[in-house]
């Protein structure tokens, strides 16, 4: 079966149709809800939590653009909604913040894939979905504070905090692998 033939018979709720597609896509998905999430359970939450939510949605797919751009949409959207009900960001002073289009430089050692998702998902709520947003998904501070209903000032800010965590837990890990 097709996409687009998957597709229409998800749009009539065919259950056969829906677990194609959740074959098809769950990896994707399920990638996109680690970051997200502070573990691996809570990313399986979230990406059921996704599919339910593309599922009921699924008529309002008009063949605009990709398929997969608007689930990966649809999942991000039904993440963070989680979240904002949790209020896990804070509001930060203007004058608190720090310059976030500045990287911190990072010794570029061979670090393992698993350690910086885990080092990523360690990260405060606010911090890592400030950080997966605007490094991971390309959002600018301006989106991403109408997503999450903070200031742009707050995201810089997050994503700042996020960057000195990950920098400074990057460098134990080399200064213990590299002895």
């Amino acid at each position: 079966m097709t996409l687009d033939e998957l597709i229409i018979q998800c749009k009539k709720q065919d259950a056969k149709a829906q677990g194609e597609l959740y074959t098809m896509y769950n990896r994707i998905l399920f990638a996109i809800c680690l970051r997200y999430s502070p573990n691996y359970a809570e990313a399986e939450d979230n990406l059921q939590d996704a599919f339910l939510t593309i599922f009921k949605k699924v008529e309002q797919y008009n063949g605009k653009g990709s398929f997969e751009g608007w689930i990966k949409r649809v999942t991000v959207n039904t993440v963070l909604q989680k979240y904002r009900k949790q209020r896990t960001f804070e509001i930060v002073d203007e004058g608190q913040i720090v310059d976030a289009e500045e990287d911190p430089e990072i010794e570029s050692e061979e670090i393992p894939l698993d350690f910086l998702l885990k080092i990523v998902q360690e990260l405060p709520d606010r911090y890592r979905m400030v950080f997966s947003l605007y490094v991971m998904d390309g959002y600018q501070h301006k989106e991403i504070a109408e997503m999450l209903g903070i200031s742009d000032g707050t995201s810089k800010s997050n994503l700042a905090r996020a960057r000195m965590i990950l920098k400074n837990r990057i460098e134990e890990y080399n200064a213990q692998h590299n002895t």
